[in-house]
C-alpha cells in the first residue's frame, strides 16, 4: 500500500506571498504542492498557469508538484507544464479527445499521469487505460471553486477504484479532492485512498499571524490518519 501523502491546494493560499506559502506549509509536513488549474471554459473559473509552476521550482521549490488540468482541450497545455516542473498531471477524461493518447503525451513529457473524475462521471474511463494511469483523482465536490462541502457518494467511488486499483495489479495513487478535513479525513483514507487534496481545510483555517500556523493544522490530519484501519 501507499503511504499516505498530503497535498495542499495552492487555490486557497496567499498569492501575494506564494513562495513563502509553500514553504511554510511542506516544512510543517505537507508532501505534495497541488495545482488547480481552471480555464473559463471547461469550468466557470479562470486561475494558474505553467509559469506559476516554474516560478515555485524556481523558488527553490523540490516537492511534488501534482498539476490538476480543468482545462479543454488538454493536449496543448501539457508539454508547457511538464517543462514547468510537473510531477503529475491529471485530467478530464471529458476534457479529452482521445484519453489513451493524452495519457501517453503526458508520460513521454516525463511526467507521472493520471484521470479525474467528477461526482457524476462513470469510472469505466478506466476499463482500458489502467496500465498508462499512476494517479487516480476522484472529485468530491463539483470542479471550479474552493470551499465546497464533500459529497458523500464520493465514498462508494473511492471504494470502487481502490477494489479495481488491488485488481490491476499497477501501483496507483488514489487521490481525493474536495471538502477533506481533520474530521473526515480517516473515513476517507479507510476507503483505501492514500492521497487527500485540501486547500480551504488547510489555509483557510490558518492564522495569518502564527509563523507555526499550519503545524497544528496538518498534525491534526496526521493524527486522525494514524488511526486508519488498513
Amino acid at each position: 500500500m501507499n503511504d499516505f501523502q498530503i497535498a495542499p491546494s495552492i487555490l486557497s493560499a496567499n498569492f501575494a506571498c506564494l513562495g513563502e506559502e509553500v514553504d511554510n506549509v511542506l516544512k510543517s509536513g505537507a508532501d505534495i504542492v497541488h495545482f488547480d488549474v481552471m480555464d473559463n471554459h471547461y469550468v466557470p473559473n479562470l486561475t494558474i498557469g505553467p509559469l506559476v509552476c516554474e516560478a515555485l521550482r524556481k523558488h527553490g521549490v523540490t516537492a511534488d508538484i501534482d498539476v490538476h488540468l480543468m482545462v479543454k482541450p488538454v493536449d496543448r497545455i501539457v508539454p508547457d507544464f511538464a517543462a514547468a516542473g510537473a510531477t503529475y498531471i491529471t485530467f478530464h477524461p471529458e476534457a479529452s479527445e482521445h484519453v489513451d493518447r493524452t495519457l501517453q503525451l503526458i508520460r513521454a513529457e516525463g511526467c507521472k499521469s493520471g484521470l479525474v473524475f467528477n461526482p457524476a462521471t462513470p469510472l469505466s474511463y478506466l476499463d482500458f487505460v489502467m496500465d498508462k494511469i499512476d494517479m487516480i483523482l476522484i472529485m468530491s465536490v463539483n470542479p471550479g471553486f474552493g470551499g465546497q462541502s464533500f459529497i458523500p457518494a464520493a465514498m462508494d467511488k473511492l471504494r470502487e477504484c481502490h477494489r479495481r486499483i488491488k485488481a490491476s495489479g499497477y501501483n496507483i495513487r488514489l487521490e481525493i479532492d474536495g471538502g477533506v478535513k481533520a474530521d473526515n479525513i480517516r473515513e476517507v483514507a479507510e476507503t483505501g485512498c492514500d492521497t487527500f487534496v485540501a486547500g480551504s481545510g488547510i489555509f483557510g483555517k490558518a492564522v495569518a499571524s502564527d509563523p507555526h500556523r499550519y503545524d497544528t493544522i496538518l498534525r491534526a490530519f496526521r493524527d486522525e490518519l494514524a488511526k486508519v484501519k488498513r
